[in-house]
């Protein structure tokens, strides 16, 4: 990876994109460190660092926007409206005739799905926004009093700030796909998710007097081995690290990983040229839903915890022992986690995955697979295949996700902010933007059919 990119380096054309990329995702930092005005900041940091509220959909919003949630920044809301506008907008262009048939008239269509995303980014925007404020308001952290004027100019400007920081994050990202390196959306949740890894780095290894005042906020088994002398407890952290290591051999294994179906092609006369007798392979991805399963189940198992916010009960009550069980520590989030992955899984396979027409494409083209008829048959062949290596690829992803927080449920170590999510997303980005970076030198480097 390191000499790819050294290579790339050495090339204008890559180097001015590489440099162009970087400069972007420093902006974004830099708007992740701009606190939108009237709101007490201070306080807010204490409530989001103090442990609490740790299994929510705020801290998980918080830790893919590297902690500028936890600031409320310009860029609190990330890039997770963006996100979410351009899933919804897929599922709408299977479910939506109008929309299927938009997405199939090239370049114009996708240009007005594009503007249709934009527009459906600014609103879910502007809800996300509103309902923070909300929770800004109810928790005392907006710097105006209540039921005056000066309340309602403030929630004009915090939400105002909080849409438009959406919408320039939106345009930050899209810049990097037409003039820089990787994927924007992408390169964005990774600047996120990395700049979160000092933060977690200090809670381990505590290094002055405030990291050790976290002691019981944190209650981190390596801290007080540290400070205490638990020499049995030095383990958990090394551990960890192997974990993480091996979590990513088997990521970038994973990434890889493809079944190929042998697809062989019947020979055929046009004209007095002969096309076909040929054999090839239909490939098919193991992990074909990337991340978008863990982040559906994560994002709906959230919302228990993010209710709990918001709802008072008594300690020890069935309210109280429900929201625990929801929480990422709990048993039932453990189980249903595992179960929604694998049903998301299946479902992104469908909408990504059609059999029938990949069959009759294979029969248009006069290829056959070597023991399937065409047709029905071939369908039924594709599918059986297809539920197998979703089914694998869904347990990869399970176990991805479960392997931090099972491991955080049995050592206590909260502080451990890197997740099962961000793991897939930062190696996986990664990994493509090593091959964009191949690509693009390829490309340089082709010499064409005339020398």
């Amino acid at each position: 990876m390191f000499k790819t990119i050294r290579n790339a380096w050495s090339i204008p054309d890559v180097r001015k994109k590489i440099l162009f990329t970087l400069l972007i995702l420093a902006i974004y930092r830099i708007g992740c460190v701009i606190p939108v005005p009237l709101i007490d900041v201070d306080n807010l940091s204490s409530i989001f660092g103090d442990g609490s509220n740790n299994n929510n959909l705020l801290a998980y919003l918080d830790t893919i926007s590297g902690g500028a949630m936890g600031n409320a920044t310009l860029f609190a809301m990330g890039i997770t409206p963006y996100i979410n506008s351009s899933i919804i907008i897929q599922l709408l262009c299977v479910a939506i005739p109008a929309l299927e048939r938009l997405s199939k008239e090239g370049e114009d269509g996708r240009k007005k799905i594009a503007t249709i995303t934009r527009y459906l980014t600014v609103g879910l925007g502007l809800i996300q926004g509103t309902a923070f404020f909300f929770y800004l308001k109810g928790s005392g952290l907006v710097l105006a009093d209540k039921g005056t004027f000066a309340m309602w100019f403030a929630a004009f400007v915090i939400v105002l700030s909080f849409t438009a920081g959406t919408a320039l994050i939106m345009w930050l990202g899209e810049q990097i796909n037409s003039k820089g390196i990787g994927n924007g959306i992408s390169m964005i949740l990774f600047a996120g998710i990395v700049a979160g890894l000092p933060k977690m780095l200090y809670y381990m290894f505590p290094i002055n007097d405030d990291a050790i005042s976290n002691l019981n906020v944190y209650g981190s088994y390596w801290t007080q081995a540290s400070v205490f002398g638990k020499t049995q407890y030095y383990v958990l952290v090394p551990l960890f690290i192997l974990l993480f290591l091996a979590m990513i051999w088997v990521i970038t294994f994973m990434q890889d990983a493809e079944r190929r179906i042998p697809v062989q092609y019947a020979k055929r006369v046009v004209g007095r040229k002969m096309y076909g007798g040929q054999s090839s392979n239909l490939p098919i991805k193991v992990a074909m839903g990337g991340v978008m399963p863990v982040i559906f189940a994560s994002s709906i198992l959230s919302i228990p915890s993010t209710i709990d916010l918001f709802v008072d009960q008594a300690a020890g009550g069935f309210a109280d022992k429900l929201f625990k069980a929801f929480s990422p520590s709990g048993w039932l989030y453990l189980v249903l986690s595992f179960l929604l992955i694998l049903a998301f899984a299946y479902f992104y396979t469908t909408i990504q995955y059609n059999p029938i027409e990949m069959a009759n494409n294979l029969k248009q083209n006069n290829g056959t697979i070597p023991g399937i008829r065409p047709g029905s048959p071939t369908a039924d062949f594709i599918k059986k295949i297809l539920s197998r290596i979703t089914l694998i690829g869904a347990l990869f992803l399970a176990f991805i996700y479960l392997v931090p927080s099972v491991y955080t449920a049995v050592t206590k170590m909260t502080m451990l902010s890197m997740g099962g999510t961000s793991i897939i997303i930062v190696v996986g980005v990664a990994l493509e933007t090593v091959k964009q970076l191949e690509s693009q030198m390829m490309m340089r480097h082709y010499k064409g059919f005339l020398d």
